[in-house]
């Protein structure tokens, strides 16, 4: 299975929990790119890079933690783009 990145919003208690800390985290284990950021309305946007199975066990691993509550999520692929790392952005 290929690489994709796609943009991912997040929204529930997404915020003042550790989220962007944990998704980051579980991103940069898996060898995976991109960057997460909280947003105004309280939730929280990122653009994940890797193969769709690694996404999907991010996002599930996210839906473990006793803290985060994922009330909503929306998925969009987007166009690859060439990074090194993942950032916690805001």
């Amino acid at each position: 299975m290929g690489t994709v990145r796609q943009r991912i919003s997040f929204e529930g208690r997404v915020q003042g929990v550790g989220f962007r800390y944990r998704l980051a985290y579980l991103a940069k284990a898996a060898d995976m790119t991109g960057w997460v950021e909280n947003e105004y309305d309280g939730s929280v946007t990122a653009e994940i890079q890797g193969t769709e199975a690694m996404i999907d066990r991010v996002i599930e691993r996210l839906k473990d933690d006793r803290y985060i509550r994922i009330d909503w999520i929306s998925r969009k692929d987007i166009p690859l783009e060439e990074e090194r790392g993942f950032r916690i952005r805001g």
